[in-house]
């Protein structure tokens, strides 16, 4: 009889108290513990501030980084309220103490949200190694303070170093009303990581543009005081001015409206709720599109019922007025929806009660119900639009016909790309050295600048894993490319093949599912599936190496964005300098590594090479300094904030040379060392 092996290790079932989850299993509340975990702490406590503005209770936020790190975060709401609540605690200590506390729950506190689980500001605490909160309304000023610093050997729900108490009277010309919270990251938790200025920027400027007439401001002292502000009455219409700012718009005119509507919920409830939807959007001459699209000021980076409505009204639209002015031969002849994205900059904001997004993440808006209401407001606004501009709806038109001309130019190319299989090795590029593995998952290739590095790296490159894909010189700067172009460029169509996913507007996309308790299974997201888990741009440590970098990351965010926000994409970091000792040779990769190995080597005779470029590098160098996945440095590119980026790309690549060189005027005083 065959013995049970018997296992004492499975005895008891533990419950986790509080906040205990949190410091345990962050990643499940906060993304990672990262530099996105750790900015988005500041998130969390900035939406409950602006939740406040959406409900019309607040003017302003004002976020300040203090010169140790801590984050203050300060509004004038309505003040977390004070008094007991039925659990026997003031509402403050549920708020900043339990998970799935807060007046999001109830039915009058809040009308919209960012934010779907109340967990915000208790996770914040959680994963601080203090945090305090001060309350200013009826007529108190209130204070309560947390502790952790003392509980880092154990996951702890937050320790109260006192109850809520009242520290004095509101006098005078003192804050009537609000919240300020302040904290400092638990790093014993989170990764230590500096706050990013730029950052902070991108989503706070943000915020502004989505709430028209609120003030934001960003006060950092760890930067000689420096203090931004933000106040955007235009709202959406100053977000599409400031987006097409270098992109030399088709016309002077942002097409804008705003609606609320009551809306049935699409289940048999039969429950209404208002939402409101607020759109902007204007042609310029570009040839890629710029469409953003939010629900509580939370960026649907995957779209969604919002914009497909949007998108639906203007293709329908376009179509009827094509039609009218006879520039299309026949209702056959169809103006399609990537006709009408070109050169378009648009953004879609709602506001709604009870938002359900599709998957994992709040990516793309589900709301079926949404569908027709953003077409309605689209078409109300772009027919007016159309009656009252009849020269600039012509302009509009005759870009949108020119793109389509463009289009079927350009369909064979990028036919050409979309027809190879991506695991057929007679359809990849002749000048790519491919590896030998065909598991994804561990497989990466090199987008090495020249054939001299190109040939070092495929020599010194581990061949089972490593692809190499030299390119010739700087490839087009798709930002100023007609479409047709583009695919017809002999580089960018190496990097479509090889990477096997597609191509904007389509790509290719593998479904996730997930199989459910009781078998069925549902589909939960969509994921890609290049070729290569890592896509790594390896150029020369100078400017010109810089420049063929920025020139691939334009392309990549133009055409295949998807491989950026789904973290594919590389940058590796050669060295700058090989110090030869008498005995020893060491490499540094930035001038302070230099002179901590010039330290280390003072007692003998040494010689620094400064390297010019990759192929200076023998294959054996080459690869123990930037290609050894035990010893390399890389560095992932995103995208936190993609409008941002879009501005940033425009700005530095687009048509307009005058602003970048006033920049450049302005700014070259700073600059210490251009190749690093």
């Amino acid at each position: 009889m065959e013995e049970k092996l018997q296992d004492s290790s499975y005895n008891e079932i533990r419950k986790l108290e509080g906040l205990e989850p949190v410091r345990i299993r962050p990643g499940m509340y906060i993304g990672d513990t990262n530099v996105k975990g750790l900015h988005h702490m500041i998130w969390e406590i900035v939406d409950n501030s602006i939740d406040e503005a959406m409900a019309g209770f607040a003017t302003r936020v004002i976020v300040t980084i203090k010169k140790n790190g801590a984050i203050i975060v300060d509004d004038d709401g309505r003040g977390i309220p004070t008094k007991i609540q039925t659990d026997g605690v003031s509402g403050v200590e549920l708020a900043l103490c339990e998970l799935h506390a807060g007046g999001k729950f109830g039915d009058g506190a809040y009308k919209v949200s960012g934010g779907l689980h109340g967990v915000g500001a208790s996770v914040v605490n959680a994963l601080s190694k203090w945090m305090k909160a001060t309350v200013n309304r009826d007529e108190k000023i209130y204070y309560i303070e947390f502790d952790n610093e003392d509980n880092y050997h154990v996951p702890h729900k937050g320790h109260k170093v006192a109850p809520l108490k009242v520290i004095g009277d509101i006098k005078g010309e003192e804050k009537q009303h609000g919240t300020t919270i302040e904290f400092f990251p638990d790093f014993t938790i989170m990764e230590k990581n500096d706050w990013d200025h730029d950052t902070i920027v991108a989503r706070l400027k943000q915020l502004a543009y989505l709430n028209k007439g609120i003030k934001i401001v960003l006060i950092d002292e760890r930067n000689a005081d420096t203090t931004e502000e933000w106040y955007f009455e235009g709202g959406l219409k100053k977000y599409v001015e400031d987006l097409n700012k270098d992109k030399d718009s088709l016309i002077p005119i942002i097409i804008y409206g705003e609606d609320e509507q009551e809306l049935k919920a699409p289940d048999q409830s039969n429950r209404k709720y208002s939402v409101t939807a607020e759109i902007a959007f204007q042609y310029n001459k570009a040839y890629t599109s710029s469409i953003y699209s939010f629900c509580n000021n939370i960026n649907t980076t995957e779209g969604g019922t919002h914009e497909e409505g949007f998108k639906l009204a203007l293709v329908r639209l376009i179509n009827k007025f094509a039609l009218e002015k006879k520039l299309m031969k026949d209702i056959d002849d169809k103006i399609t929806k990537d006709d009408i994205l070109e050169g378009l900059t648009a953004i879609i904001s709602i506001k709604h009660p009870n938002p359900q997004y599709k998957g994992q993440t709040k990516g793309e808006l589900g709301n079926s119900e949404v569908r027709p209401f953003t077409n309605d407001v689209t078409s109300e606004i772009f027919e007016r639009f159309i009656l009252e501009n009849p020269s600039e709806s012509e302009l509009i038109l005759k870009k949108i016909i020119f793109a389509k001309e463009a289009r079927i130019k350009s369909q064979e190319a990028r036919e050409a790309t979309r027809r190879k299989s991506p695991f057929d090795s007679a359809s990849l590029p002749g000048k790519l050295s491919d590896c030998s593995s065909k598991d994804p998952s561990i497989c990466e290739i090199y987008l090495v600048e020249g054939d001299s590095a190109g040939g070092s790296a495929k020599m010194g490159r581990d061949s089972f894993f490593q692809a190499i894909l030299p390119l010739r010189g700087k490839i087009l700067n798709v930002e100023k490319a007609k479409t047709e172009r583009i695919f017809e460029n002999e580089e960018i169509n190496a990097m479509i093949t090889a990477f096997g996913i597609g191509v904007y507007p389509e790509f290719k996309y593998q479904e996730i599912k997930e199989t459910k308790k009781d078998g069925t299974v549902e589909i939960v997201g969509k994921t890609l599936k290049p070729r290569y888990d890592k896509i790594i741009i390896m150029t020369d440590a100078d400017v010109d190496g810089a420049h063929i970098r920025i020139l691939l990351l334009t392309f990549l965010f133009r055409y295949l964005k998807p491989l950026i926000d789904e973290g594919h994409i590389y940058s590796a970091v050669p060295p700058l300098y090989k110090v030869f000792g008498n005995k020893t040779a060491a490499y540094a990769y930035n001038e302070e590594e230099l002179e901590k190995i010039k330290e280390d080597m003072k007692e003998q005779k040494y010689t620094i090479q400064r390297y010019k470029g990759l192929g200076e590098m023998d294959p054996e160098q080459l690869w123990e300094t930037t290609m050894d996945p035990t010893k390399r440095l890389l560095k992932q590119v995103s995208v936190e904030e993609a409008s941002y980026a879009d501005q940033q790309f425009s700005f530095l690549m687009g048509d307009d040379v005058a602003p970048r060189k006033d920049f450049i005027a302005k700014n070259a005083k700073f600059v210490k060392n251009l190749d690093i």
